[in-house]
């Protein structure tokens, strides 16, 4: 029987070890700037992905990604395939796996991909569904790090829509065990089910409606457009939350060296200002940079059957140390062949020179002493 694919769904379907890994993957491989052999993808590897939203860095950064691993990647519309023309899901799901290796989802309803998953032979990963956006945070949590040091035990605070990207928060304060506060208006409040989620997983997750006492001390503030792709409602949601807006007063309550992230594409003016957005507190493309780097870890993880390579970096130096190990090595082997080259060809030579003009002046009784230059 095939192993079970290692799909990339959700951060809640994931332990906090294995999300751990990842993260770690990422920072490694940024770090080395190439992918060392035990992380690349397997010979000939390819990609599938299917976009039914638009998307700029998704795309370009899974395709990237799959690039720098070795392998490559096809793009798929929903309107160049028969997906959209009444396949089913999992008949396509089911010819993809004899193609490709893996398949990226970017799509509206979850319940599709978690449909895709279901019948598909192989990795899927969820580059956005209405309900998360894991590779997202994934980059977010990376992105933090770098700036801030360990994630653990600080204070995220996430102000306005409780939408998908919100929610792939509220699974990653759980998993990675910092302190999540959620500031939205009642209309756009995090879902009951999500909250009970999160408190039977242990996880710190303040919900209120103001948004200074939310950003008041935090280590890292977070917000996301206004209006995302399919709202219709767009002036009732902008007048809603018009008072959640990040500008330098809000930035002022965090902590003087507090960072500010956003997911992009920003509407400046709307959710965040140009004060902010282009601020020396703004890591917003950094956090862009590395969804490349989140998504070549997480690609490694599912084209590889969930094995990471430990401290890649270190890997990549391996080759570096163990030559000048070998030539220091080489360098004292010759040096003491050399030495003891030398002792033999003197010692023997001097002793056995002085012993024959010894015995060559002693005479023996009742014989005569050769001549020099006599016959032998």
């Amino acid at each position: 029987m095939p192993p079970t694919p290692s799909h990339f769904l959700d951060i809640d379907a994931l332990d906090s070890a294995t999300l751990r890994a990842i993260i770690d993957t990422a920072a490694a491989l940024k770090k080395a700037r190439r992918v060392p052999k035990a992380l690349a993808a397997p010979e000939g590897a390819v990609l599938a992905m299917i976009f039914e939203k638009p998307s700029t860095r998704t795309r370009v950064s899974f395709e990237i990604a799959m690039h720098q691993l070795g392998g490559s990647a096809i793009v798929l519309n929903a309107q160049d395939m028969q997906l959209g023309r009444g396949e089913t899901i999992g008949d396509t799901a089911r010819v993809l796996s004899r193609y490709v290796d893996a398949i990226m989802l970017r799509t509206g309803p979850h319940q599709g991909l978690l449909e895709f998953a279901n019948f598909a032979s192989i990795p899927v990963i969820n580059a956005l569904t209405d309900r998360s956006h894991p590779c997202q945070i994934m980059a977010d949590i990376l992105t933090f790090e770098e700036h801030k040091g360990p994630i653990k035990g600080r204070i995220v605070a996430w102000l306005g829509d409780a939408n998908n990207v919100a929610t792939s928060w509220v699974h990653a304060a759980a998993r990675f065990g910092f302190t999540l506060r959620m500031a939205s208006p009642p209309d756009f409040a995090p879902r009951a089910d999500l909250l009970a989620w999160a408190r039977a997983e242990g996880a710190t997750v303040e919900v209120m409606e103001d948004a200074q006492a939310a950003a008041r001390g935090a280590d890292c503030i977070v917000t996301d457009t206004w209006v995302s792709m399919g709202d219709k409602d767009v002036e009732a949601r902008r007048s809603a939350l018009e008072p959640f807006r990040v500008d330098e007063g809000l930035m002022a309550l965090a902590k003087p060296d507090a960072i500010f992230m956003h997911c992009l594409p920003a509407h400046r003016g709307d959710e965040v200002t140009d004060a902010v957005m282009d601020g020396p507190q703004s890591v917003v493309w950094d956090e862009a940079e590395n969804r490349l780097h989140a998504q070549k870890a997480i690609l490694t993880w599912c084209l590889n059957n969930r094995r990471l390579a430990a401290r890649p970096a270190a890997k990549a130096k391996t080759p570096r140390k163990t030559i000048s190990a070998k030539k220091v090595a080489a360098t004292e082997r010759k040096a003491a062949t050399k030495s003891k080259r030398v002792t033999v060809k003197k010692r023997p030579t001097t002793k056995r020179s002085a012993a024959l003009k010894k015995a060559a002046r002693k005479k023996v009784p009742g014989k005569k002493n050769p001549k020099r230059g006599g016959k032998r």
